[in-house]
């Protein structure tokens, strides 16, 4: 009877709780059966909303589920260097060894046009030679925003011009490697402006929709036969392209695990269901009738500020974020989103790691379920 009558007096304190919260807000609460009513309602509501996303994602993966599936890699030779490695014997075993005949390269601004008007494009040229020998295909990043930190690689030259300016010069430099590689039979599609609206991240000078626009129609006029992609950054919604420019294909990172420097000072899990990824594609497919695949993955660690990734020290510590298990499970929750392109993140970490460390297992792993796959 005791134990009765505290549970009675808790339930009542709970009441009360509300009746006060009902009063604070100028409501009052009259028949307790209105507050039943209103949060049984709630739940129907949000239950109705998350099965018809469910519905929307398993139809999606329904509607693509005899296609291929197709495992890519973001390529590139400065982040080679910064481990070391030979880039051209990292990007051969890239193609050989994995088996990856899709391959994302970058033309950063600050590399191929470090005086103005004089362009060196060579370190872009035997890349595309190598996808050309091996069968591979290219998707070319293009514009200032583009993979890696700062994320916008403008040149020293350009960084104290006013906007008008230095985009005149970014629409030239864009306008000579479009030109220059439309025709190259490796050449599949291009990315513009990588994750563009994603402005709490990276260095970057402006992110109007205005000036996506005008370099949008500006490739289209260009080369008008490849599909132009416009990506977005994971869960964070102010980063998806919202109308115009209106995209041949959509492109979505996916991160699952990673350092929270803000708040919590450590590992952070996204606890987003794989099927959530398969409700954004299909729902930009029916509304825009346009595809969606993943243009990168979460395949490399997230050290916290402070530590390298090239460090030997460091290994522990990355394997944290991003063990061969956990990479394992990364690729494998790709799939389950339904996504038939699959565009991977750090294999010239995982290459370092297998010379350089004497540590396979990352190389390994990734090899294993991308020959999975082909099966």
């Amino acid at each position: 009877m005791a134990k009765q009558s505290q549970n009675r007096k808790k339930v009542e304190k709970t009441d009360n709780i509300f009746r006060y919260l009902l009063r604070w807000s100028g409501l009052e609460l009259t028949d307790k059966r209105w507050l039943r009513n209103t949060l049984i309602g709630l739940l129907i509501f949000v239950m109705v909303g998350v099965g018809a996303m469910y519905g929307i994602a398993k139809w999606y993966m329904a509607k693509h589920a005899d296609e291929p599936l197709v495992y890519g890699a973001t390529f590139i030779p400065k982040y080679a260097k910064s481990f070391g490695l030979e880039p051209r014997e990292v990007l051969h075993e890239v193609i050989d060894d994995l088996g990856i005949k899709r391959l994302r390269f970058v033309s950063y601004w600050n590399e191929h046009e470090r005086v103005p008007g004089e362009y060196n494009f060579d370190e872009l040229d035997w890349q595309f030679e190598a996808a050309n020998q091996s069968g591979a295909k290219v998707s070319l990043a293009i514009g200032l925003r583009q993979p890696r930190w700062p994320e916008c690689h403008m040149p020293g030259w350009a960084e104290e011009m006013p906007k008008d300016e230095w985009s005149k010069h970014l629409n030239a430099y864009i306008t000579k490697v479009v030109e220059r590689y439309k025709d190259n039979p490796a050449l599949e599609s291009y990315q513009l402006e990588n994750e563009y609206f994603l402005s709490v991240f990276g260095d970057c000078p402006d992110h109007s929709k205005e000036r996506l626009v005008n370099e949008f129609n500006l490739v289209k006029s260009l080369d008008p036969s490849k599909p132009l992609i416009v990506t977005r950054s994971n869960n964070a919604v102010p980063s998806w392209p919202i109308g115009e420019p209106r995209s041949d294909i959509n492109g979505a990172s996916i991160y699952k695990r990673v350092w929270d420097a803000t708040v919590t000072k450590r590992y952070f899990e996204y606890p987003v269901p794989a099927w959530f990824y398969g409700f954004l594609a299909g729902g930009a497919e029916l509304t825009t009738n346009r595809n969606t695949f993943i243009h990168e993955l979460q395949t490399e660690a997230w050290l916290p500020p402070g530590k390298r990734m090239n460090d030997l020290a460091t290994i522990p510590e990355q394997n944290k974020s991003l063990s061969p298990d956990q990479l394992r499970n990364r690729m494998l929750y790709a799939e389950a989103t339904g996504a038939k392109t699959i565009d991977l993140w750090g294999v010239e970490w995982w290459y370092w790691r297998k010379q350089a460390a004497n540590d396979p297992g990352l190389w390994q792993t990734a090899k294993e379920v991308i020959a999975d796959s082909k099966n």
